[in-house]
């Protein structure tokens, strides 16, 4: 990717190369050098180290309009395992997402090997041990930005209406009841999975329950959002049409 003329990110075969022109951040301050791209097909560590949580959401944003319009795919997946493997990532985000077959952030955000770490689990909601790689992925191994990202027509969310029980599944839902509690009646009085417009409302909710979660709980990655050294933000998938809305920003 390359940043047009109009400032936002587009893509450049395979590439993401983030140059990015600051006028006048002499006067402001120590100026931010333009970033090369040392792997064309697969993001470096020193793009990495200058990406900005915004710029990282900006390029999740031009991603996942390429997916809706059909202009996604152009990846040279070879060369990304070679440079990858050779190299090491060096991912600019962190997506938690739920396990649903179209809600898989690689696809609808269009990205390639080496971008973005990925945790998916029913529902998308966070535990200990997805808190815990959400700190590795943004403490340790440089990701600038993190996104929860739920979806439309979510199972997961429907049984948690439906006060569903089935084996382990059963904890993970009482996780999303918050969610079903706090959210008011919307499209009628019904408040199971039968009522879209409620399951939809509650699985947004989820979102920003679990995105208030995550910083609640890790006072490390609270911490690096306090600093801006990170962003953390809630996302919604619209199953029907592809699109993703980012939530708050």
């Amino acid at each position: 990717m390359q940043q047009g003329r109009n400032g936002k990110w587009v893509r450049t075969g395979s590439a993401l190369v983030l140059g990015l022109v600051l006028a006048g951040c002499a006067a402001q301050g120590p100026q931010q050098p333009t970033v090369a791209n040392t792997h064309p097909a697969v993001m470096s560590a020193q793009e990495q180290q200058r990406i900005t949580p915004d710029q990282a959401l900006q390029l999740l944003k031009d991603g996942n309009a390429r997916y809706t319009e059909g202009k996604g795919g152009a990846h040279d997946y070879p060369r990304q395992v070679a440079a990858t493997g050779r190299d090491g990532q060096y991912p600019f985000a962190s997506i938690v997402s739920c396990i649903d077959s179209r809600a898989a952030p690689t696809q609808v955000f269009d990205l390639g090997v080496g971008d973005v770490f990925s945790a998916r689990v029913a529902g998308n909601i966070v535990n200990p041990d997805i808190l815990g790689s959400l700190e590795y992925g943004a403490k340790v191994a440089g990701a600038r930005l993190i996104v929860i990202l739920g979806h439309t027509s979510c199972g997961a969310v429907k049984g948690a209406c439906d006060s569903v029980a089935l084996g382990n599944l059963s904890g993970l839902l009482q996780r999303i009841r918050p969610a079903v509690e706090a959210t008011p009646d919307v499209g009628g009085s019904d408040r199971s999975s039968h009522n879209y417009p409620f399951v939809d409302a509650v699985a947004e909710k989820n979102v920003h329950l679990t995105v208030q979660n995550l910083l609640d709980q890790s006072p490390v990655l609270r911490e690096m959002a306090e600093r801006k050294e990170i962003r953390v933000i809630g996302a919604m998938l619209d199953v029907k049409t592809g699109k993703v809305n980012f939530l708050d920003s």
